[in-house]
């Protein structure tokens, strides 16, 4: 019994001597303090370049800033340019269908290769490769193909259709379709790659249990693998936005804005009264309402989607 007693105060006594285990806050910490300047870096200049570019638009900045208030007559300038009005009708329109076609057909093509099909790797190695292009290279590539002397509508009409008529880039009605073609070419492939990696996730016991219930296919889409997908679709949103927010060189390489003012996007009038007209604080105006639409969008999202998630 004094044997058992001794041997369990020991015990006890050990017990008691086990060293505690680190606060979270100080484990890992020289990997956290390596992260240090990578994070103020870029909170600094993100940040700081954005309050720096929002303070300078209530400026009359020319072609260097100086802190010469204003208040909102930069702003109300934007507003009244027939220039900008077009750029942001522009945008709207490329937008919504850039949006939608790139998400259908994106699917679309990811459904049609996880049927596993033969040479699916050589069909995801072309349908991926635009996006390996810059929209520079993109731009003048389509340039030449609706090009009407020698694109489409050429060799349309030197097999005997004289009559037909594709002029996308030179008509101003239709010129913005013109860049969507253009731009659906070279994103499609990659929100196709991110449905396909969503759809090899789904459980191949759900495919089952439709054919064994006589579900049809579309059906078990709609009903089922999308609305599981929701993350996944979520993903190609956002990076389907902040693709059609920066839209500015493909417009570039491909019309340069024109006929007219018809393919003027808001990035272009950025870059346009920044550098070509020397006047940063109309510059810095139309990029803090860029800003304040995309806030407008996200804000309700995130309070949406994360808020939702809390309360859930």
């Amino acid at each position: 019994m004094a044997l058992a007693d001794e041997a369990r105060s020991v015990g006890g006594a050990r017990s008691t001597s086990t060293p505690k285990k680190p606060i979270r806050l100080f484990r890992n910490l020289w990997s956290k303090v390596a992260l240090v300047p990578m994070i103020a870096t870029a909170v600094i200049a993100f940040f700081g370049g954005t309050i720096w570019t929002v303070v300078y638009s209530f400026t009359s900045s020319g072609l260097l800033p100086k802190l010469d208030w204003v208040g909102l007559d930069q702003y109300d300038r934007l507003w009244n340019t027939t220039k900008w009005i077009v750029s942001i009708k522009n945008l709207a329109l490329y937008g919504a269908f850039s949006l939608v076609f790139t998400l259908v057909i994106g699917f679309v093509l990811a459904a049609l290769l996880d049927r596993k099909i033969r040479f699916e790797d050589t069909f995801r190695t072309i349908f991926l490769y635009p996006f390996a292009l810059s929209f520079i290279v993109t731009g003048l590539v389509w340039q030449w193909i609706l090009n009407p002397e020698f694109g489409v509508q050429g060799v349309v009409r030197s097999m005997g259709w004289t009559s037909f008529t594709f002029n996308p880039l030179n008509d101003p009605d239709i010129v913005m379709f013109g860049l969507l073609i253009a731009g659906l070419w070279q994103g499609t492939g990659l929100i196709m790659c991110i449905m396909l990696a969503g759809l090899r996730g789904i459980d191949d016991d759900i495919w089952k249990a439709s054919r064994v219930d006589g579900i049809p296919s579309w059906k078990t889409y709609v009903q089922i693998i999308i609305p599981m997908m929701r993350p996944v679709f979520i993903t190609a949103v956002v990076l389907i936005t902040s693709g059609i927010i920066k839209l500015y060189d493909l417009v570039v390489a491909q019309t340069s804005g024109g006929p007219g003012i018809s393919s003027e996007v808001p990035a272009k009038y950025v870059m346009q009264s920044m550098f070509g007209g020397q006047n940063l604080g109309q510059g810095f105006a139309a990029s803090t309402m860029m800003l304040v639409s995309v806030v407008i969008i996200l804000v309700p999202w995130a309070l949406l989607e994360f808020g939702g998630r809390k309360r859930g």
